[in-house]
Protein backbone atom coordinates (compact mmCIF):
# COMPACT_ATOMS: atom_id res chain seq x y z
CA UNK A 1 0.00 0.00 0.00
CA UNK A 2 1.26 3.43 -0.82
CA UNK A 3 -0.08 6.94 -0.56
CA UNK A 4 -0.62 8.78 -3.82
CA UNK A 5 -1.20 12.47 -4.44
CA UNK A 6 -3.76 13.97 -6.81
CA UNK A 7 -1.23 14.19 -9.67
CA UNK A 8 -0.40 10.49 -9.35
CA UNK A 9 -4.10 9.75 -9.07
CA UNK A 10 -4.91 11.59 -12.29
CA UNK A 11 -2.09 9.74 -14.06
CA UNK A 12 -3.23 6.33 -12.77
CA UNK A 13 -4.21 3.50 -15.04
CA UNK A 14 -7.72 4.25 -16.41
CA UNK A 15 -8.75 0.74 -15.34
CA UNK A 16 -8.22 1.59 -11.66
CA UNK A 17 -11.03 0.89 -9.19
CA UNK A 18 -11.85 3.85 -6.96
CA UNK A 19 -13.66 3.09 -3.73
CA UNK A 20 -15.01 5.91 -1.59
CA UNK A 21 -15.03 4.55 1.95
CA UNK A 22 -16.77 7.53 3.61
CA UNK A 23 -20.14 7.17 5.29
CA UNK A 24 -23.33 7.90 3.33
CA UNK A 25 -23.82 11.36 4.85
CA UNK A 26 -20.27 12.35 3.86
CA UNK A 27 -20.58 11.62 0.14
CA UNK A 28 -23.33 14.21 -0.35
CA UNK A 29 -20.55 16.81 -0.78
CA UNK A 30 -19.45 15.01 -3.94
CA UNK A 31 -17.43 12.04 -5.13
CA UNK A 32 -14.71 11.33 -7.63
CA UNK A 33 -16.25 10.33 -10.95
CA UNK A 34 -16.61 6.54 -11.34
CA UNK A 35 -15.93 5.93 -7.63
CA UNK A 36 -17.94 3.18 -5.96
CA UNK A 37 -19.28 3.94 -2.49
CA UNK A 38 -18.40 1.19 -0.01
CA UNK A 39 -18.25 2.46 3.59
CA UNK A 40 -15.02 1.48 5.36
CA UNK A 41 -16.84 -0.82 7.77
CA UNK A 42 -18.35 -2.81 4.88
CA UNK A 43 -15.33 -3.27 2.59
CA UNK A 44 -14.26 -6.69 3.89
CA UNK A 45 -17.84 -7.98 3.60
CA UNK A 46 -18.14 -6.64 0.03
CA UNK A 47 -14.89 -7.93 -1.49
CA UNK A 48 -16.94 -9.62 -4.22
CA UNK A 49 -17.50 -6.11 -5.65
CA UNK A 50 -13.76 -5.62 -6.21
CA UNK A 51 -11.68 -7.13 -9.02
CA UNK A 52 -8.47 -8.44 -7.46
CA UNK A 53 -6.69 -8.18 -10.82
CA UNK A 54 -7.21 -4.37 -10.94
CA UNK A 55 -5.56 -1.68 -8.84
CA UNK A 56 -7.71 -0.17 -6.08
CA UNK A 57 -7.47 3.40 -4.82
CA UNK A 58 -9.33 4.01 -1.56
CA UNK A 59 -10.56 7.51 -0.73
CA UNK A 60 -12.09 9.00 2.44
CA UNK A 61 -12.39 12.49 3.92
CA UNK A 62 -8.82 12.99 5.13
CA UNK A 63 -6.92 9.80 4.34
CA UNK A 64 -7.04 7.91 7.64
CA UNK A 65 -9.84 5.44 6.96
CA UNK A 66 -8.81 4.92 3.35
CA UNK A 67 -5.26 4.21 4.51
CA UNK A 68 -6.51 1.49 6.85
CA UNK A 69 -8.74 0.04 4.10
CA UNK A 70 -5.89 0.09 1.57
CA UNK A 71 -3.59 -1.62 4.08
CA UNK A 72 -6.17 -4.34 4.78
CA UNK A 73 -6.72 -4.90 1.05
CA UNK A 74 -2.96 -5.05 0.45
CA UNK A 75 -2.67 -7.72 3.15
CA UNK A 76 -5.35 -9.69 1.27
CA UNK A 77 -3.36 -9.55 -1.97
CA UNK A 78 -4.90 -6.51 -3.65
CA UNK A 79 -2.83 -3.76 -5.27
CA UNK A 80 -4.37 -1.03 -3.11
CA UNK A 81 -3.36 2.57 -2.45
CA UNK A 82 -4.82 5.57 -0.63
CA UNK A 83 -5.25 9.17 -1.73
CA UNK A 84 -3.18 11.53 0.45
CA UNK A 85 -5.41 14.08 2.17
CA UNK A 86 -8.56 12.39 0.91
CA UNK A 87 -11.49 14.29 -0.48
CA UNK A 88 -10.72 17.38 1.60
CA UNK A 89 -7.43 17.76 -0.27
CA UNK A 90 -9.09 16.80 -3.58
CA UNK A 91 -11.65 19.60 -3.14
CA UNK A 92 -9.02 22.11 -1.96
CA UNK A 93 -7.07 21.48 -5.17
CA UNK A 94 -10.20 22.17 -7.24
CA UNK A 95 -10.39 18.65 -8.62
CA UNK A 96 -13.66 17.57 -10.30
CA UNK A 97 -16.44 15.96 -8.29
CA UNK A 98 -19.81 14.51 -9.17
CA UNK A 99 -23.01 14.06 -7.19
CA UNK A 100 -23.39 10.59 -5.66
CA UNK A 101 -25.81 8.25 -7.41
Amino acid sequence: MKEINTGDFMAADPDVQIIDVREADEITAGMIEDAVHIPAGEVLQRLDELDKSRRVIAVCHGGGRSGRVAQALTELGYDADTLVGGMSNWAAEGMPMVAPE
